[in-house]
């Protein structure tokens, strides 16, 4: 499902090389639920947006699905990433001057869906993180963790193969988060997405198929 080669990320300034990830060598197959864990600042966000194309490697390959994403123009990334992937992160990013379901809509805008059907599948995606008595609420109505389930809706109402998650407990009570994480679960089993998840609990990552730490860049057993 997801195949990463060899990769590499530095940054560089006119006097600064910063190394953000070192020869990562990574295989996540579908259907797995996987955690990345690791102290600030060593790497584990700057994966997941390579693994979400929001970034590029510097070196190596990245192959999801199947199709090597490497070089592929801007509008073929975008078009592949509102196809194949769901974004959870741990800010929400919901935009307030939205009702709920509108939030949860947002992703379908750039298919070619009819305004009853992203209805339909906005409400259908709601009812699965139970929050479909919250519809026609505004984000700054809602609890922090009522905010990720709306988040979740909006990850999954695409129905994407592979869901990447940052951080989505990091602003949350352990209850909440747990809560979260039954959600998550769920996703994973009953609709058989492959899930990679950020976190720095190690409680939610003992809830995962597989934990992957990294440390300074690179990947440590």
């Amino acid at each position: 499902m997801i195949h990463l080669k060899n990769i590499e990320k530095v940054y560089r300034t006119a006097t600064v090389e910063t190394v953000a990830l070192n020869n990562i060598n990574l295989s996540v197959e579908k259907g797995e639920f996987v955690s990345i864990m690791g102290p600030s600042g060593c790497g584990k966000s700057t994966l997941l947006n390579i693994i979400g194309l929001l970034d590029e490697p510097s070196k190596g390959k990245v192959e999801i699905g199947g199709k090597h994403t490497n070089g592929l123009p801007d509008s073929q990334l975008a078009h592949f990433r509102n196809q194949t992937l769901g974004f959870i992160f741990q800010s929400f990013h919901l935009i307030n001057d939205l009702p709920v379901l509108d939030n949860v809509e947002l992703p379908l805008l750039y298919r070619k869906v009819s305004s009853s059907e992203r209805r339909r599948l906005a409400s259908e995606a709601l009812e699965k993180v139970g929050l479909s008595n919250r519809m026609k609420h505004y984000p700054n109505q809602l609890s922090g963790g009522q905010k990720q389930r709306v988040a979740i809706a909006r990850a999954i109402v695409g129905q994407p193969q592979i869901i990447l998650a940052d951080e989505p407990t990091g602003n949350l009570d352990s209850n909440m988060g747990n809560e979260i994480m039954d959600i998550l679960t769920t996703l994973n089993q009953r609709d058989k997405a492959t899930i990679i998840m950020v976190t720095h609990d190690e409680n939610m990552a003992k809830r995962t198929h597989r934990l992957i730490r990294l440390f300074d860049g690179s990947q440590v057993s």
